[in-house]
C-alpha cells in the first residue's frame, strides 16, 4: 500500500483510556474499529474487512487465531505491549504475516510501580489506611523496616530493571542482580554487583522479577527455587506472572518462606485481570488463596499505567503501522527467534 490507500485496523481488548489517544493520531488515512472484545480463535471474525489487527498482552494469537486472521486478509500484527509470549510467532511467520512491537513504552513506569508495592508492603501502607478507614489508629503490626542497607536484589537488567537498580540505589540499599545481558552503564557506575542467580536468592531482603516469560524463565521460581531464597524475604513481580509457580508461592508464604509478596502479574490473569468481577465469583482457587494473605498485595497488572506509557503505546503503534503500509518496513519486529533482552 501507499501512503494514500486506505489502512483498516481492528484493535482488540480497547479500553477506554486508550481510544483518544490513538485517535489523535491516526492519520486520515487509517481507520481504527475498537473492540472491546479479546482476541481469539473465536473472535478473528471481528477481524474479517481489516488490514491490521491490534493486540493487548490477554489476547490470544494462536496458531488456530493466526490462521483465520491470514484467511480474512489481515497482512500485519501490531503488539501494543512489549511481551510477545502470547503470539505463535512461527505461525505468523509461515502465513506471511509480520507482527510488531512496542519494545519499551517507558520503564520509568514499571519500576518505579515495583518499588511502590515495596514500600507499600513494607510500611504497611494497605493496612493502615484500611484502619484509619474505621478510625482505628492503633500502631500495633504496622512495623517495616528501613530499606537502607538491605540488598535489594535484581533479576534481569534490560530497560526496566536497569531503572529498578537505579531506584534501589537511591535507596541506599546494596544491590545485586543476575541478568544474561549486563548492563554496561551499571557495572561503569559501579551501582550494581552482578552474581549468579543462586547468590540472588541466597542473599537479597527484596527480590524483584524483570524478565520477559521465555521457555527458559517459565517457573523461574518455582517450590524449589522458593527452598533457596533467603527466609523472609520480599518478593515482587512486575515482570510476566508465569515467571513464578503461583501454587508454590502459596505454600512459601505459609511456610514464611517469603515474607511477603507485591504481584502486579498473575500465571492464570487472562480473564480476571483488566476485569470487573465484583459482582462474580472467583474461579481461581490459587488466586482466591494468595488474596487471603495479609502479607500479600495484588494489582491488577496496572505497572505501565502511566500518562507517559499510553501516549508512548499510541504514537509507537501508529508508527509501526505507518511505516509497514508506507514503506514496507517492520519498525520493532519479533520473529520466532526472538530472544528478549534479560
Amino acid at each position: 500500500m501507499t501512503a494514500a490507500e486506505s489502512v483498516r485496523i481492528a484493535m482488540f481488548s480497547t479500553k477506554s483510556y486508550e481510544k483518544p489517544r490513538f485517535a489523535a493520531l491516526v492519520p486520515d488515512n487509517m481507520s481504527v474499529t475498537y473492540q472491546e472484545a479479546r482476541l481469539t480463535t473465536k473472535t478473528t471474525s471481528l477481524a474479517v474487512g481489516h488490514d491490521v489487527v491490534c493486540c493487548f498482552t490477554h489476547d490470544q494469537v494462536d496458531a488456530q487465531a493466526i490462521a483465520s486472521l491470514a484467511d480474512a486478509g489481515i497482512r500485519l500484527i501490531a503488539l501494543r505491549s512489549a511481551g510477545f509470549n502470547n503470539v505463535d510467532l512461527r505461525a505468523a511467520e509461515n502465513h506471511g504475516i509480520p507482527v510488531v512491537r512496542v519494545p519499551a513504552y517507558s520503564p520509568f513506569a514499571v519500576a518505579e510501580h515495583a518499588m511502590a508495592l515495596v514500600l507499600c508492603l513494607n510500611r504497611k501502607i494497605h493496612k493502615a489506611h484500611n484502619r484509619v478507614r474505621e478510625l482505628n489508629f492503633s500502631l500495633e503490626g504496622l512495623e517495616g523496616f528501613d530499606l537502607h542497607g538491605k540488598t535489594f536484589g535484581i533479576v534481569g537488567t534490560g530497560e526496566i530493571g536497569e531503572k529498578m537498580a537505579r531506584i534501589a540505589h537511591g535507596f541506599g540499599c546494596r544491590v545485586i542482580a543476575y541478568s544474561k545481558e549486563k548492563s554496561q552503564e551499571l557495572m561503569k557506575e559501579g551501582w550494581v554487583e552482578y552474581v549468579d542467580f543462586d547468590r540472588v536468592l541466597r542473599e537479597s531482603d527484596v527480590l524483584s522479577l524483570h524478565v520477559p516469560l521465555t521457555p527458559e524463565t517459565d517457573h523461574l521460581l518455582d517450590a524449589q527455587a522458593f527452598e533457596r531464597i533467603k527466609p523472609g524475604a520480599m518478593l515482587i513481580n512486575t515482570g510476566r506472572g508465569a515467571l513464578i509457580d503461583a501454587s508454590a508461592l502459596v505454600t512459601a508464604l505459609k511456610k514464611g518462606q517469603i515474607g511477603s509478596a507485591g504481584l502486579d502479574v498473575y500465571e492464570e490473569e487472562e480473564g480476571v485481570f483488566f476485569e470487573d468481577l465484583s459482582d462474580k465469583v472467583l474461579q481461581d482457587d490459587v488466586l482466591a488463596r494468595l488474596l487471603t494473605f495479609n502479607n500479600v498485595l495484588i494489582t491488577s497488572h496496572q505497572a505501565f499505567l502511566t500518562r507517559e506509557a499510553l501516549d508512548n503505546i499510541a504514537s509507537t503503534t501508529v508508527d509501526n503501522i505507518r511505516a509497514f503500509f508506507e514503506s514496507g518496513e517492520t519498525r520493532n519486529a519479533v520473529t520466532s527467534d526472538a530472544n528478549m533482552k534479560q
